[in-house]
């Protein structure tokens, strides 16, 4: 058969393969399953390769058809190393699918496995070569019309070359038509990677899923694992609550034939479930990880102490040791500073010192002794200092002083001035900060923060000033913090003025107050009734993208009440609404309370129907006021009637301001029948009546000339140890001497006297 005939016959495709406009440009990666190539030529062999080459290197159509016959078919059966090396060999894919076909249709054997590893190289070289993307394509799907079966390497270049390519279409056609027998891990692993890669997760997984189950021919390898665990561990993977089930699941199962993720993914694995809540999944995790054999780091275990740490399982933490110690797994200095760290945290100072004993004198994991450095002896000082044993804090810096590889640093000295000055010890503290800077050890805003924090809570708020006024013309600043304190300090001794002098050199100094300065400010301006710089300070609290708070508003509105400005207070109110911030009973009870005081009642008890609406409970406070500016108003029956409601339907109990209001009001009124039982009220419910109360109810009862009862009165105040004042002595010497019961008087003032030198 003519070679000419071959071509012709073929050339519609030969051309496709010629006319490849785009680049195809990826190494062929090899497989380990299976050689790149078949086994080295025999020495014969390669005499046949450079024949064959020169007989080649001319027109197809001029090919010596004769002697390529005999080089090629002399034996009955062609050696695939002979045919591969030619073919891998020649310039181009075109050439090398010519020398296909004329074996194809020259070979003297009817089977066409034999030209699998050439094709092969024809993929190769269409690959590397410029090209329509769909060439490779369409030489699969000749190749499948020629019936010559692919190599595992031709499956799996044409499927990583449809996948970079964007052929996600192509290479899962082709990948559902491969002979089970080609479908191995190897392919499968380059299938899996390529449909993750086009967001074709459910695809990928199905794959995966069948290389899980156990009576399948082709499991999972350790580069499976690599390609799903780099995948699942992204960042914005791991946020999703099903996708961390799903990773602890998968290792699991990998782990059933011998793959695990590397050290770093399962440090990972642990940290994200310890941070997400999941504690004790990352512990069962670990634990199985060791059931099945993975040769575990430290790391992970680092991460999972930690997590237990922050959960305060102390007995886990110790479980996990024991695991560690039976895995030959050593700890490292910082899982030593893990549990020092938490063991400090919750104030577990004395267990803290024992794990630091026993880890210096090696009686941990064989004997092997771990060199504290700098983090744990500075968690140390700092957990003593915190549990007020700032002495051995002092101790452990004379120790650490001793240590060659380590020196005491900022942290060491910042943690000893705090636990001083919390203990009210700033001469203390001033003594080491002279100490550090001595050692030649840079202080820090937190050093010149604590120092200061800690005078203005001793008292010592001029030495405080005195002290951030100094480091800042040594260059050494405090920060928003220093200011906060100092602005606190003065608020608590009510010199606003100095509080705001602090706040404006805080601004001077670039440094932004938080919230909370802002609100005690405005508090104590608010209190000064300095109510136009207590606006002013509000605006600036809305520029700095702060809001204020309901105690804020409540401040305002009581300066405002405090200044008469109704008109103000109804703009914070409407301010309130706006901010969507719901009155309390605070806010209630101020706004009744003013109410009261200029005599708008009316509006006072709607104000209360509008707090009881809310869901909020008059205090003792809101029904006070109103008894008070009832009965100032002269309207003692309305008065009693909100006190018989306060006592019918509410759980405040009265308290004797509102009993000696009522009291008074009705003896003025000449209903002291009414008041008496009030007396015998207040007993019942345990609320002692004072001078003021006994006071009132003598006089209404010397208006009506109530004798007997004012003498029973007499001898209860005596009984209660309430002492009578001279408006009590008055009222009943001008009205007993009147009625002739001198002795009666004489009497009672002898029991006070001597009630009052017997205590």
């Amino acid at each position: 058969m003519s070679i000419t005939l071959l071509a012709s016959k073929h050339s519609n495709f030969i051309r496709v393969v010629e006319s490849c406009t785009i680049r195809f440009s990826f190494l062929l990666r090899h497989l380990s399953t299976e050689p790149a190539i078949p086994p080295p030529p025999r020495q014969n062999d390669d005499s046949n390769v450079e024949q064959v080459l020169q007989l080649l290197q001319i027109p197809d159509h001029e090919w010596n058809t004769t002697q390529l016959n005999h080089l090629l078919f002399s034996n009955p059966a062609p050696s695939p190393c002979l045919l591969f090396q030619i073919a891998r060999r020649l310039p181009s894919s075109s050439q090398a699918l010519k020398f296909l076909k004329y074996l194809q249709y020259n070979s003297p054997l009817p089977d066409t496995q034999f030209l699998s590893s050439t094709l092969q190289t024809v993929f190769e070289l269409a690959s590397r070569e410029p090209g329509s993307r769909t060439n490779l394509y369409e030489l699969y799907k000749a190749s499948k019309e020629w019936n010559i079966p692919l190599t595992i390497n031709s499956a799996t270049l044409l499927i990583r070359c449809f996948g970079r390519n964007g052929l996600v279409e192509e290479f899962s056609i082709l990948f559902d038509e491969l002979e089970h027998s080609l479908k191995n891990t190897q392919v499968r692993n380059a299938v899996i990677r390529l449909l993750l890669r086009a967001g074709l997760v459910d695809k990928a997984f199905k794959v995966l899923d069948e290389m899980l189950r156990p009576e399948f021919d082709y499991h999972p390898d350790n580069v499976t694992g690599h390609i799903i665990f780099s995948w699942l561990m992204k960042r914005e993977r791991l946020g999703r609550t099903d996708t961390r089930e799903e990773i602890v699941e998968l290792v699991l199962k990998f782990g059933k034939f011998g793959v695990f993720p590397n050290s770093i993914w399962i440090t990972q694995m642990v940290t994200v479930l310890c941070s997400n809540g999941k504690t004790i999944k990352a512990y069962d995790l670990l634990l199985e990880l060791m059931t099945l054999g993975a040769a575990l780091k430290v790391a992970p275990f680092n991460a999972l102490l930690t997590g237990l740490g922050r959960d305060k399982d102390f007995n886990r933490m110790n479980e996990v040791m024991v695991k560690m110690k039976e895995m030959d797994i050593e700890p490292d200095v910082i899982t030593f500073g893990i549990i020092i760290n938490h063991l400090c945290k919750f104030r577990k100072i004395d267990e803290a010192l024992e794990v630091f004993q026993r880890m210096n004198k090696g009686q941990e994991v064989g004997g092997v002794s771990v060199e504290p450095d700098v983090v744990i002896f500075n968690t140390l000082i700092d957990g003593l200092c915190k549990v007020g044993r700032q002495e051995e804090g002092l101790g452990f810096l004379e120790r650490f002083k001793t240590q060659k590889e380590w020196s005491p640093n900022t942290v060491t000295y910042n943690c000893l001035i705090h636990g001083f000055c919390k203990a009210g010890e700033i001469e203390r503290g001033l003594q080491l900060f002279d100490e550090m800077n001595k050692e030649g050890i840079v202080p820090n805003v937190i050093t010149i923060n604590t120092l200061v924090d800690g005078m203005c809570r001793n008292g010592r708020t001029a030495s405080a000033v005195q002290f951030l006024d100094e480091m800042q013309r040594k260059g050494l600043k405090g920060n928003a913090f220093a200011y906060a304190s100092l602005i606190n300090a003065f608020y608590h001794v009510n010199n606003i003025r100095k509080a705001m002098e602090i706040f404006y050199q805080m601004l001077r100094e670039g440094f932004s107050p938080d919230a909370i300065v802002y609100y005690k400010l405005i508090s104590g301006l608010s209190q000064a009734r300095r109510m136009d710089d207590a606006t002013s300070l509000l605006s600036k609290l809305k520029e700095s993208g702060f809001h204020p708070d309901v105690s804020c508003y409540n401040d305002l509105i009581t300066g405002f009440c405090n200044k008469n400005r109704t008109d103000k207070v109804k703009e914070m109110l409407s301010d309130m609404e706006k901010a969507g911030i719901n009155p309390d009973s605070i806010t209630y009870n101020t706004l009744i309370s003013y109410c009261c005081k200029i005599g708008d009642l009316e509006v006072a008890q709607k104000i209360m129907k509008k707090m009881i609406k809310a869901g909020l409970s008059p205090t003792v406070a809101t029904y006070g006021a109103l008894v008070r500016a009832y009965c100032l108003d002269g309207k003692v029956d309305e008065a009693m009637k909100i006190f018989r409601d306060m006592d019918a339907a509410s759980k405040v109990t009265s308290n004797a301001v509102m009993y000696d209001i009522l009291i008074e009001s009705l003896c003025n009124n000449n209903d002291v029948e009414l008041a008496l039982p009030l007396m015998d009220d207040m007993k019942a419910k345990g609320v002692k009546p004072n001078t003021a109360t006994y006071n009132a109810i003598f006089k209404g009862l010397r208006e009506k000339k109530w004798l007997k009862p004012a003498i029973e009165l007499m001898d209860t105040m005596i009984e209660q140890a309430c002492n009578p004042d001279y408006v009590t002595l008055e009222i009943l010497r001008e009205w007993l001497s009147a009625v002739g019961e001198t002795e009666k008087l004489k009497n009672f003032v002898q029991r006070y006297e001597a009630s009052a030198s017997a205590t």
